[in-house]
């Protein structure tokens, strides 16, 4: 024990911390979802016949987009039940 920190208990509420920091980076993804499918209903409303081939891509995008949020939410996952750092100790 350091200063009469039990280490564990660091490490979990540092763990903790990371999940919550990890799970801000669920915004970045939503802003840009919400501003791609914001565009994809402007473009079908200036040119409805390409709507099919607008809206594949802005699918495509927003999955890509989104595997950020995920990513982040595995992270954060295993920060707080699977946590690694635990057995180090």
């Amino acid at each position: 024990m350091v200063d009469g920190m039990d280490p564990k208990a660091f490490v979990l509420a540092a763990s903790a911390l990371g999940a919550g920091v990890a799970m801000i980076a669920g915004v970045g993804p939503g802003i840009g979802q919400g501003y791609a499918a914001g565009k994809a209903a402007e473009a079908v409303a200036r040119q409805p016949e390409a709507r099919s081939v607008i809206i594949q891509t802005m699918l495509l995008g927003q999955a890509v987009a989104e595997t950020t949020g995920i990513y982040s939410l595995v992270i954060a996952i295993i920060l707080m039940f699977a946590n690694p750092f635990i057995r180090l100790l």
